[in-house]
């Protein structure tokens, strides 16, 4: 029976064209014409025996095959990438490419400081490339277990399994209101006083973790912490934001928060790795110094 594993440049340039959506998109990163990068993407369907995408006037899209044969590809490819740096490791040498997932919100955290993390981490690796992806507690999770990123940094409610999860620190949120909001001036606030306000949640939170923190009646959720500093600076809605990301609204008299002894949380952030990867050099390094600097 013939062999239908791909060459592993035909599923990077397939990788590439779905990454820019296009085959005219990915010209400049794989360095080839349009009707080269055909003739792979021909060779690669032929290969698997299904039709991967739709190109044309209607634009690119990938078929239902296409788009399980993505996932596939990307954590093949994530295991290959791993396994040159574990072997680039043994030579003493740390190259290639790491990729970091982090929740939206983190940069205005001076005491917890990822970036300074990654200045160290680029000091000391200057042949590495970084790259950093946002995206939402649960969507980390995900692209971490399916290697589409390496490790990732934030709050995780509900884990998966899989993945192993390293304990950094705790970040404190309170409970916002903006300036023109009817609360904003009011001295103490009670649980009654809220009663009948608009309350924006978090798109990623369930709805037992929105009862937990007093949240049982929202009228807008989201997914970032920038959408919810929008709706809160409004007027129009009452939510929670980190400590720190609030801190400049709070100075320049746009943000209060609301009876601080009574409505707050912690929530604890932790380093994200899948099982089986921590002794991958550039991990390894990477996970080292997010416990050495962000746990001090």
């Amino acid at each position: 029976m013939a062999s239908v594993t791909p060459d592993m440049r035909l599923l990077r340039v397939f990788a590439s064209v779905v990454r820019h959506q296009g085959f005219a998109s990915a010209q400049q990163e794989l360095n080839m014409s349009t009707s080269a990068i055909s003739t792979y993407m021909s060779q690669l369907e032929d290969l698997v025996g299904v039709v991967l995408c739709h190109r044309g006037r209607g634009g690119f899209s990938l078929t239902p095959k296409g788009t399980e044969f993505h996932l596939e590809a990307q954590r093949l490819l994530g295991e290959v990438d791993g396994f040159e740096r574990y072997a680039a490791g043994l030579r003493g040498e740390l190259r290639g490419s790491l990729k970091i997932g982090v929740l939206d919100g983190l940069v205005t955290d001076r005491v917890h400081a990822i970036d300074a993390v990654v200045s160290t981490f680029a000091r000391e690796h200057s042949s590495v490339e970084l790259h950093i992806r946002l995206q939402t507690p649960y969507e980390l999770q995900l692209s971490v277990l399916s290697n589409r990123i390496d490790i990732a940094v934030g709050a995780f409610q509900i884990r998966m399994n899989g993945l192993i999860y390293q304990p950094l620190y705790r970040e404190q949120h309170w409970l916002y209101c903006g300036d023109s909001h009817p609360l904003f001036n009011v001295r103490r606030v009670t649980e009654q006083d809220l009663a009948g306000y608009r309350m924006v949640g978090r798109a990623y939170w369930n709805q037992a973790e929105h009862v937990r923190h007093g949240l049982r009646d929202t009228g807008a959720t989201v997914d970032s912490m920038e959408g919810q500093l929008v709706l809160i600076l409004s007027g129009a809605y009452i939510g929670f934001l980190p400590e720190h990301f609030a801190q400049r609204w709070v100075e320049e008299g746009r943000l209060r928060a609301l009876s601080p002894a009574a409505f707050g949380f912690q929530a604890p952030f932790t380093s994200v790795v899948r099982r089986g990867r921590l002794k991958e050099p550039l991990i390894q390094k990477f996970r080292d110094i997010l416990k050495r600097q962000l746990t001090a």
